[in-house]
């Protein structure tokens, strides 16, 4: 089985975890740091909003079972893509809204994806979503790793 990987920044990680693992097609998961200029932060160095990093999920997954663009779908239904620097209560650059690229495809599809949604009465505001390439992935301790199946154990 060849897999590929996608990683989203959709508020925070644990949220956006939960909503890829049960995709089908999805192989693994797991949350970390992305988009910023430090080496080897912690959580708590991303939450002092001294590292650039977003809070990210990086997605495994069969594209023989699933495509980039339902990934995407996905990614647009879980967030609100027109709040800068925040999902809910959770405030912040590392709760970013932002498409990380591995492949020049998956950049062309979440640039195609987003202005199609941009175009469309979906939002009244216009779309923030950021799409930048994919970069350094500084994994969260394990703890962070698909944590809200473990606070349902």
């Amino acid at each position: 089985m060849q897999t590929t990987l996608a990683t989203f920044g959709a508020g925070c990680f644990w949220g956006t975890e939960a909503a890829f693992r049960q995709l089908p097609g999805v192989v693994r998961t797991s949350v970390g740091y992305m988009g910023g200029h430090f080496e080897h932060p912690s959580y708590l160095d991303v939450l002092s909003r001294i590292t650039g990093h977003a809070e990210v999920a990086q997605i495994e997954y069969d594209p023989a079972k699933i495509s980039y663009a339902q990934l995407l779908e996905t990614f647009w239904q879980i967030h609100d893509p027109t709040s800068l620097n925040r999902q809910g209560a959770d405030r912040g650059e590392q709760y970013r809204s932002v498409i990380f690229c591995h492949t020049p495809e998956q950049k062309q599809a979440a640039e195609q994806a987003k202005a199609e949604l941009d175009r469309s009465s979906r939002y009244d505001r216009p779309i923030v979503t950021q799409i930048e390439p994919a970069a350094d992935y500084w994994l969260a301790t394990e703890d962070h790793q698909q944590y809200f199946e473990k606070q349902r154990r």
